[in-house]
């Protein structure tokens, strides 16, 4: 596996960045054969260290783990146990996704954007309501995946993102799973047409 390991505004020692390597092999040895990359990025805010852990462990499966402590190792080690928790949790469904990739369709390209709102509005239209736009601050290339409900869930709570698209795989619909301000997951899925 490939890691990297940086560092902002922090300087950090060959010690650390050995034990980051030998603990992300570790966990990746233990749950699952060949992770891709890992891209460990600490930094320093106020009195503690943060620790942020981006894993690409194969074709569209990301985890993601945060950590923060009053040194950069307790912040690497809680970041590190985020993502074992997320993979203890989900080991079996993990596996059987790596198996089936093969047996899928292709996923769909797509991009993905990062919106700033604008802290102005721009114009004033005859109607008095005023309209603000918002600017492009990042773009990335992404994948619209063939997916069931579970395993969509199961790629959101991994990577611990808010939202994520995909086509449903019973019905083929563009559908989305959202993480609630409740800290339950909610589901959209297009109604279908009956006859």
């Amino acid at each position: 596996m490939q890691i990297t390991v940086s560092g902002k505004q922090v300087d950090l020692s060959d010690a650390l960045r050995t034990r980051v390597s030998d603990g992300l092999d570790t966990i990746a040895g233990k749950y699952f054969d060949g992770a891709l990359e890992a891209n460990v990025t600490f930094s320093r805010a106020r009195s503690f260290f943060t620790c942020d852990i981006n894993v690409h462990a194969g074709r569209g499966l990301t985890l993601r783990g945060e950590g923060e402590a009053a040194d950069a190792n307790s912040a690497f080690d809680d970041a590190a146990e985020h993502i074992a928790k997320r993979l203890r949790r989900y080991r079996r469904r993990v596996n059987e996704h790596a198996r089936d990739l093969a047996n899928r369709e292709r996923p769909q390209a797509a991009r993905q954007y990062i919106l700033r709102q604008e802290d102005e509005a721009v114009a004033t239209p005859p109607d008095g309501h005023t309209q603000a736009f918002a600017t492009v601050i990042a773009e990335t290339a992404t994948t619209i995946d063939h997916l069931s409900v579970s395993e969509a869930v199961m790629r959101l709570d991994l990577a611990d993102q808010q939202v994520m698209m995909f086509h449903n795989s019973t019905t083929g619909q563009l559908n989305v799973v959202y993480r609630r301000t409740d800290g339950h997951i909610g589901w959209i899925d297009p109604a279908t047409k009956t006859a």
